[in-house]
Order: C-alpha cells, then sequence, then structure tokens
C-alpha cells in the first residue's frame, strides 16, 4: 500500500494564511488606494444623498413657479431619489443580519 506520511502542524504557518499575528490579533494592513468596502459604501451613500438634495431642491423650484423646471424632470428626480433610498435600505438590513448571524454563530 501507499506510505502516507503527514507533516507536522505549523501553527505560525496557519496563522498567517489566517491573516493574523501569532497572538491571535488581526494583521493591520496598509491602508490601500483601490479603497475597499468602506470607500465604495461612503460613495454610494453620498450619491444617495446628492439625488435627494437635488430633487428637494427641484421640488422647491417647482412649487416656487420656476418655470424651467418641469415636472416631469422633478418627478424623475424624486424616483430616482427613492429608488436609492430604498437600495441603501436594503443594503443596510443585509448587512445588520449578516452581523447578526455572525454573532449567533458558536465558535
Amino acid at each position: 500500500m501507499n506510505d502516507l506520511r503527514l507533516a507536522p502542524f505549523d501553527f505560525n504557518q496557519a496563522v498567517a494564511r489566517a491573516g493574523l499575528r501569532p497572538d491571535g490579533q488581526p494583521r493591520v494592513q496598509p491602508a490601500q488606494d483601490g479603497g475597499g468596502f468602506k470607500t465604495a459604501m461612503a460613495e454610494a451613500l453620498k450619491s444617495v444623498s446628492a439625488s435627494q438634495q437635488e430633487a428637494q431642491g427641484l421640488q422647491r423650484e417647482l412649487a416656487l413657479g420656476n418655470p424651467t423646471v418641469s415636472i416631469e424632470q422633478t418627478m424623475m428626480a424624486m424616483t430616482k431619489a427613492q429608488i436609492g433610498f430604498q437600495a441603501t435600505l436594503q443594503v443596510r438590513n443585509r448587512l445588520a443580519q449578516a452581523y447578526s448571524e455572525i454573532m449567533n454563530m458558536q465558535v
């Protein structure tokens, strides 16, 4: 039969592959220019906020009787802001649900 030999377990190598220091704490990664999840979420929230502010401005101008603002333009901006807000709300709900599931995992 085949001779099966196991290499001894190297704790330091396993910890390094897991992205941890030998004391079990996560290694601090240097900031990357790409940003990552935090930057992507911040940009998305800024975009949603900007679209809501644009819709509010158009609503105000329409209410004041500005002839350069049409009701169609205002309704489109309001719908765009509403869809962006709903999408952001869903992402927040999913993140909260994932966090809750992770915290309830048994280790």
